[in-house]
């Protein structure tokens, strides 16, 4: 219901294509592109395919995005310092004075409050190289594989990469943090190398860049609440500096506390499958191991999909806001390449919802939705705690459901008989 109707159609679309025609395609084809007796979960079979075609058309997209990004922060920044050289700020004979746009007064107001409340640049500088120096020292003792002079490169490229993402994700609201973890992935695993360590070394250094660009673009979007909202900078940057020290304590225990309560945490099969934790160590096993560890023709469907993913954005691009909004899009396809179809109907049917509600009042359809829809996140995301506290007391539930299809059906009604 908060998600745009694209979005959803997307996902439910990448769902009928992987599920509903590929798989089962790829699947007749067990014991001519890969031997029948694999296990359903190893990435040498079917499981192989669903992975890496999923991170095929994560990779389109996100490189796409991120040259657009890219190309259009250059060429802004480029327009910005060109006009800035270029400004006459007397008339002359054949220039007339400058037409400057004028500003409302609560705009004035905003600017001077905003400009008056900076952080000074010493103070961010030496925030900066303080906790490069702590996490260089840190790091290689919590993760062996990731030596010490990779996370000095990682600080060292990590603030020109910090500020393309901020500024890119303040002209397209599109933060390509994944982009760039996906970068320090592949350079950092290909350096270390398979014998020293390096799909760990590549996640780790994923998690480091990803952490210092996607801090970047969230304090700008931060600074710019505060610049409408007349807050004080400085206080909203203390602000991001101590939610963030209070994420290293949360989120550590957060997880510990998932850990301890669900055994089967991060299995495909389980409540709580991590998708993304499975794409991600792919990654660094495929930029590590190369891809002659790829099943038959696994390659070439990457290759497909990857430009798939590239032309479809072309096309978006090319038909423009009018038709372009029609166009489904690549990342919200791969979803459920690799994790399932199910979701895509529970995100169609709010959709479908929110439809029908805007068709019989618009206007409270567009109120009320977006609090309807959080109520029903936070009643889902809240009944987690009270299901980890039950799971590490040991309780379990009292009666079992579980739905199957006709043909299974049928099978264990000749074993144990029909109920």
């Amino acid at each position: 219901m908060i998600c745009p109707y694209i979005i959803n159609i997307s996902v439910l679309l990448g769902g009928i294509i992987s599920w509903g025609l590929m798989w089962p395609l790829i699947d007749t084809r067990k014991g001519h592109w890969y031997p029948a007796d694999l296990s359903p979960k190893s990435l040498h079979g079917l499981q192989g395919y669903k992975v890496f075609i999923a991170i095929a058309l994560i990779l389109g997209d996100g490189l796409y995005n991120f040259c657009k990004v890219l190309s259009q922060t250059l060429t802004s920044l480029y327009t910005q310092f060109h006009a800035k050289s270029n400004r006459i700020d007397l008339p002359v004979a054949d220039n007339p004075s400058p037409k400057m746009k004028k500003l409302s007064f609560d705009e004035q107001r905003r600017t001077q409050l905003f400009l008056k409340d900076q952080i000074p640049t010493w103070f961010a500088v030496t925030g900066y190289v303080t906790v490069a120096a702590i996490s260089t020292a840190i790091l290689p003792h919590i993760f062996s594989q990731l030596k010490w002079y990779y996370v000095i490169v990682i600080y060292v490229f990590a603030p020109t990469l910090a500020f393309c993402n901020a500024y890119g994700c303040g002209l397209t609201d599109w933060s390509l943090a994944s982009t760039y973890g996906k970068l320090a992935i592949f350079t950092i695993g290909a350096w270390a190398g398979a014998s020293h360590g390096g799909v760990l070394a590549g996640l780790a250094a994923c998690g480091v860049m990803m952490n210092i660009v996607s801090t970047a673009s969230d304090l700008m979007q931060d600074f710019k609440t505060g610049y409408l909202t007349l807050a004080s900078p400085r206080s909203m940057f203390v602000s991001q500096v101590i939610g963030t020290a209070m994420g290293c304590v949360i989120s550590p225990s957060v997880f510990w506390l998932f850990y301890k309560a669900f055994h089967d945490l991060g299995l495909p099969d389980s409540e709580y499958p991590v998708p993304y934790a499975v794409v991600y160590r792919n990654m660094a096993i495929l930029g590590v191991e190369g891809f002659s560890s790829l099943p038959k023709n696994c390659l070439l469907l990457c290759y497909c999909f990857f430009s798939a993913a590239i032309l479809i954005n072309l096309m978006k691009d090319w038909l423009g806001k009018k038709w372009g909004r029609f166009v489904p899009l690549p990342m919200a396809m791969a979803i459920p390449f690799y994790l399932g179809p199910y979701f895509a109907i529970d995100m169609c049917v709010g959709s479908l919802i929110l439809f029908i509600w805007e068709k019989i009042n618009k206007a409270k359809a567009d109120a009320f939705a977006p609090a309807v829809a959080s109520g029903l996140i936070c009643g889902d995301g809240i009944w987690a705690l009270p299901s980890s506290i039950l799971a590490l007391a040991g309780v379990n539930a009292p009666i079992c459901m579980r739905f199957l299809s006709r043909r299974t059906n049928s099978k264990i009604d000749q074993i144990i008989g029909p109920q």
